[in-house]
């Protein structure tokens, strides 16, 4: 049984984060923007698996994908390695014992930021995509 109310619940708010993470970038905050999209697709596949109903526990993107691909559902490769890059930012962009030195907003520069929103919109496009592709075979 899906679980749209749910479903777009979450979806709001892994769009409403990556717009924060757009701003984020525009500012010149790149570690927070890097963050935020990867919270953003934490969002958008945690909305995937509660709409059809599946656990979401965790905070990595790898075993969010991996909990989509057990359910037989094809996520094409780029999409994984949208996760893998994405799962890079959550610690290192909040944390300065990340690094031997020097504070995690010295690290990150717009190239970063950009790339890290691409990575999650690739995400949130996925997540939409196959949940409308589930909707559709569960009505008919």
């Amino acid at each position: 049984m899906l679980d749209e109310a749910e479903f777009r619940r979450w979806m709001r708010q892994a769009e409403h984060t990556l717009a924060s993470a757009e701003r984020d970038r525009a500012e010149g905050d790149y570690a927070w923007a890097c963050f935020k999209a990867e919270q953003a697709a934490q969002y958008a596949l945690k909305a995937f698996l509660i709409g059809i109903g599946q656990a979401a526990h965790g905070h990595s993107l790898r075993r969010l994908i991996r909990q989509v691909k057990d359910l037989g559902l094809r996520v094409p490769s780029a999409v994984m390695d949208a996760a893998e890059g994405l799962e890079r930012h959550y610690i290192p962009s909040r944390y300065p014992d990340a690094y031997p030195e020097g504070s995690p907003f010295e690290f990150y520069h717009d190239k970063q930021a950009r790339e890290a929103i691409r990575w999650a919109d690739r995400i949130l496009d996925f997540v939409s995509e196959t949940f409308r592709r589930v909707q559709r075979t569960s009505t008919s």
